[in-house]
C-alpha cells in the first residue's frame, strides 16, 4: 500500500548521502544498497483519496522507474493456512487457498456488464432473519439478542462535564483564513460534530473491557501503532489503560493519555484541532484496517460491495482455515443474494 513516491524519496535520498563516498553511487538504484521490498499485489494498492483507476496503478511501486531494478521472488507457499493445518485437511487448505487465489487474481466469477461477480458457497454465507448486526453476532460470537442490549446499555461516558473551549472561531480566523463565512457560524458544536477519516470522536464513549483501536503511532516499539487493537481495563479523565491484543506485544499493558490532534482530511477548508483520546471502539473494523491481520473466525458483513482493488481478496484471506469464515450479504441492490462484485486491477500483474 505505499505509494512510489516514497520509494523513490528513499532512493534520492540514499544517492544524495553516498555520492561523498564515490561519484558512482549517484548512478545507483538506491545508492547500490540492497532493498528488500515484501508485499503482494492482489492485496489493497495504495489509497489516492478520489483517485481514478489509473491514478491508483501509477501509484504502485511497479509503476516507478525503479521497477525495472527489482528482482522478483514468487513466495508459493500460504503459511496463514498452514497454521490451521490441525482444523482441516491438507486437501481443503489447498482448495480454499487456490480460491482465495482466483479471487485475488480475478480468474474466477462472473462478467456482468462489465462487473466481475463471483459466486459465494452457500456454507458460508450468513441468511438473514431479521437484523443483520444481530445475525451476524449470532453467527460469529453466538450471543442473545439480551446480550447485545445489555452491551450497549453499559456503555458510559467517560469524559463528562463542562465541554472546553479548545479552538475559539477567533482563532480560527486570526491565523490562517481559508474562506469567508460568519464567524458566528463557526462555533465549538460545530467543531465537535465533525468527523473524519483518523480523527476520534469528540464524544467518546467506553467502559471496562471493550474493543478499541489506536488511531496514531505513538510508540512503535511498544506496540503502540496506527491499527493497534487493545482491550479496556482502566478510565481517568486523562489516561487510560488497556491491554494489546495485537501483533507482536500483546498481553503488555499500556497507558494512553489524551493529546491534542489534527485532522488530516484536506478536504476540511480550515484548521482546529482536537484534545482527545486517540482511540475508537473497535467492535468491527474496516478491510483496509484489517490487511496484514491474521484472525482464526472472521465475519464478513458487506452492507454494499466492495469498491477498489483487492478488498475482497483481503476481507477472504484473513483467516486460518474455511470453517472460520462467514460473510453477510447485505445490499438493497443486491439481486442474488450468493454473489457479490470483486475488483480487481488487472493490468497491475501485466508489470510483474
Amino acid at each position: 500500500m505505499t505509494n512510489k513516491l516514497a520509494f523513490e524519496a528513499l532512493d534520492r535520498t540514499l544517492r544524495d548521502i553516498m555520492v561523498s563516498v564515490s561519484d558512482r553511487n549517484k548512478d545507483l538504484p538506491f545508492s547500490g544498497k540492497v532493498v528488500v521490498l515484501g508485499g503482494d499485489f492482489r492485496q489493497v494498492l495504495p489509497v489516492i483519496p478520489k483517485g481514478s483507476r489509473a491514478e491508483i496503478v501509477m501509484a504502485s511501486i511497479n509503476s516507478s522507474v525503479l521497477w525495472k531494478y527489482c528482482e522478483v521472488l514468487q513466495l508459493t507457499k500460504n503459511m496463514r493456512l498452514a497454521s490451521g493445518l490441525e482444523q482441516s485437511t491438507a486437501q481443503e487448505l489447498r482448495s480454499f487457498s487456490d480460491w482465495i487465489l482466483q479471487i485475488g487474481e480475478g480468474r474466477c466469477g462472473t462478467l456482468v456488464n462489465d462487473k466481475l461477480f463471483v459466486d459465494i458457497p452457500s456454507d458460508l454465507i450468513i441468511p438473514i432473519l431479521e437484523n443483520p448486526v444481530e445475525d451476524i453476532d449470532r453467527a460469529i460470537l453466538a450471543p442473545t439478542v439480551e446480550n447485545v442490549e445489555e452491551i450497549n446499555n453499559y456503555i458510559v461516558d467517560i469524559l463528562p462535564g463542562e465541554e472546553k473551549n479548545y479552538l475559539s472561531a477567533d482563532s480560527i480566523c486570526g491565523s490562517d483564513a481559508y474562506f469567508d463565512v460568519d464567524v458566528d457560524w463557526i462555533n465549538v458544536e460545530f467543531l465537535n460534530q465533525i468527523r473524519c477519516s483518523g480523527l476520534p470522536n469528540h464524544s467518546l464513549k467506553l467502559k471496562i473491557g471493550v474493543p478499541i483501536i489506536l488511531l496514531r503511532n505513538i510508540d512503535p516499539a511498544g506496540g503502540l501503532c496506527n491499527g493497534t487493537r487493545l482491550v479496556m481495563r482502566d478510565l481517568g479523565t486523562n489516561v487510560i489503560g488497556a491491554d494489546i491484543v495485537s501483533g507482536s506485544n500483546v498481553g503488555d499493558k499500556v497507558f494512553i493519555t489524551r493529546m491534542n490532534l489534527i485532522p488530516s482530511d484536506t478536504v476540511i477548508p480550515f484548521k482546529f484541532q482536537r484534545r482527545q483520546f486517540p482511540v475508537s471502539l473497535s467492535f468491527a473494523m474496516t478491510i483496509n484496517k484489517s490487511q496484514g491481520k491474521t484472525l482464526s473466525t472472521v465475519g464478513l458483513f458487506l452492507r454494499r460491495f466492495v469498491f477498489c482493488h483487492g478488498q475482497l481478496y483481503v476481507a477472504l484471506s484473513r483467516v486460518r482455515n474455511r470453517n472460520g469464515l462467514k460473510i453477510l450479504l447485505y445490499d438493497e441492490g443486491l439481486v442474488d443474494p450468493t454473489r457479490t462484485e470483486n475488483v480487481v486491477f488487472k493490468e497491475v500483474f501485466d508489470k510483474i
